[in-house]
Formats: C-alpha cells, structure tokens, sequence
C-alpha cells in the first residue's frame, strides 16, 4: 500500500503503520484489542507501542488496572516529515560546507589515478550527477563533451532533468557530436564530426578536470561507466578537445 510505503521513507516499519492504522480507527483501545485488530501478538503489539510512543505517535492513559493507547491525529506525520527535511537539508549543509571537504583531505593524492566502475541506470545517474557536483566547484562552470549519435537517447534515461539542474547551476558544456542529431540546449554549444566508422560505436566522454567519465553500451541497451580521476589525463584530454574544437567550423 502507498501508505506503508510513505510511512516507511518517515521511519515506521510495516507493523507499526498497521498499529498506528488500528488506533485510527478504533480510537482508544487497550492492547489486546489493539492487537487483535492488527493481527499481532501482544508482546510483540506492547514494543511496537513504545517506538510509536518515542515517535510521538501514540499516546497512553490508565482505565482502571489497564492502559489505554491512543493515536495522535494524522497531522504529526507531516510535521515528522518536515522535521526530518530539515534535519536533511542541515546535514547536507554541513557536509558540503564542513565535512566532505575535510574528508577529501583522507582521500589519496590526485596524482595517483583513481579509476571506478559503474553499471546500469542507477550508475549512469551518479556519473551525470558527479559531473555536475564536480565542475559547479570549479573556477570555470564549464565541461567538455564527445556525444555519439547512438547512445543519446539512453544517456539522460535516469536522469530526465540534467539539462535544467545544469543549466540552473550556471554551468555550460561544448559538445562535439560525433554522427547527426543532438538538440540545442541553454548553455550548450555544439559542433559535428561526420558520420564515420566510429559512429557505430555508442559512447560518450565527459571532460571535467581532474576527471574524465567515459560511458558505453554493452548487450544492446545496458550502460556502463568507468571515472578516471586524475588531473594530467584530464587536461591532457582537455587539450586535444579544444584543439580540434578549434579545427572545426
């Protein structure tokens, strides 16, 4: 159900939507009916109880020798959410500012090549978005581009909205299509090598000092990506893209 699903991404596990779901609708009851109506023994009913109480989503009086549960009004969930936003954008926060500069510290010195693998949509995602990330701390918001005419319509497949979070970032890009095709964008200049032997191949390198992304095709319509990362390949990769995007008209 969507709701367990929702509830899930705020932290409630399956049982305990459907114990928060049972109060809902019974109003005040005691354990063993709360426990009938989910379909949960009582012990296991009176723990997740207790975390939806630390949640503040269950509240408890005493009738007599028993307590009553109660749960508070669907409202709470919101504000849950909202919370955890906030706990959210302030960690981000602070990663960028604070912590993921200090950790890049840890990490090996660029002079030694650092190569990793990707696969699938889900990896092609995070290349385009490192892309991103990478050239919008940069003194020039700008990256380099082979594009061939093949792997276009697969390229943005699980990420629909990179060209707006590049443009809205102030970053541009030159793109040397290799094979027709290819679409004007904001902040984008294009330039064409003709259809050779090499259009057959799909593939794409991305030119973004100190790396360089190369993504290709494999068995039809699987991606694959490897990032090197190493700042004498990718100015000496910048080099000969700028030199032969000067050669051609």
């Amino acid at each position: 159900m969507i709701i367990h699903e929702t509830l899930a991404r705020l932290g409630l596990s399956n049982r305990e939507t459907d114990v928060y779901l049972a109060l809902l609708k019974q109003g005040p009851t005691s354990i063993r009916d709360i426990a009938d109506a989910a379909g949960i023994n009582r012990g296991t009913t009176y723990e997740i109880l207790k975390g939806l109480r630390e949640k503040s989503l269950v509240t408890y009086f005493p009738r007599g020798k028993r307590k009553y549960f109660c749960a508070e009004p669907p409202e709470l969930l919101l504000r849950l959410a909202e919370n955890q936003r906030d706990e959210i954008e302030q960690a981000a926060a602070l990663l960028e500012r604070e912590i993921v500069p200090d950790l890049r510290l840890l990490s090996p010195s660029t002079a030694i090549t650092n190569v990793h693998h990707y696969e699938g949509d889900d990896g092609i995602e995070f290349v385009l978005r490192d892309i991103l990330q990478t050239v919008a701390e940069q003194g020039e918001k700008q990256y380099r581009v082979y594009s061939s005419r093949l792997i276009r319509k697969y390229l943005y497949r699980p990420f629909p909205h990179f060209t707006r979070q590049r443009v809205q970032r102030g970053i541009s890009v030159r793109v040397i299509a290799i094979g027709e095709g290819g679409e004007d964008a904001p902040l984008a200049q294009r330039k064409w090598i003709p259809s050779t032997e090499s259009d057959g191949a799909a593939s794409y390198v991305a030119i973004y000092p100190p790396k360089c992304a190369f993504i290709s095709l494999v068995k039809g319509d699987y991606p694959t990506a490897v990032i090197l990362n190493s700042e004498a390949i990718a100015l000496a990769q910048k080099i000969a893209f700028d030199t032969l995007w000067q050669r051609l008209d």
